[in-house]
């Protein structure tokens, strides 16, 4: 089993002390995070974290310094596509800030706003806005 370790984490976003099963409105623009930090990862997995008072690596433990820096998640949206027109990022700021989705789309926004807009694309410039994002990615 590899266990790594990474410690003195200046911040560590994406973590919450309590469990959360829902989070909507003004609550989306809070990034949850941890000071003074420390993450075990065990197989590729998260396994624990915690603040570094509490860190207690293991024998064997390949360790980490982050010297301070930030270690974020690499979020994983399962509903992104490479292949759009545009971004829709001030929807989601609207959302943020309590607009219901109805009201998006009243407001020319939504997913049929970005169908049209699909629709109105070549080919050639969606391959070549995909590329750009999968090159921005990579």
């Amino acid at each position: 089993m590899a266990i790594k370790a990474i410690k003195n984490i200046g911040c560590l976003y994406g973590t919450y002390t309590k469990p959360h099963s829902f989070i909507k409105g003004e609550a989306l623009s809070v990034i949850p995070h941890l000071e003074n930090a420390y993450l075990i990862i065990k197989d590729n997995i998260i396994h624990d974290y915690g603040e570094m008072y509490d860190f207690a690596p293991t024998e064997g433990t390949e360790i980490i310094d982050a010297k301070g820096g930030m270690v974020l998640p690499s979020w994983c949206d399962s509903h992104t596509h490479i292949v759009f027109p545009e971004s829709r990022e001030e929807e989601f700021i609207a959302r943020i800030k309590g607009m219901s989705y109805e009201e998006i789309a009243a407001n020319g926004g939504g997913i049929l706003n970005s169908a049209k807009k699909l629709q109105r694309k070549t080919e050639d410039e969606l391959y070549e806005s995909a590329s750009n994002r999968l090159k921005e990615v990579i």
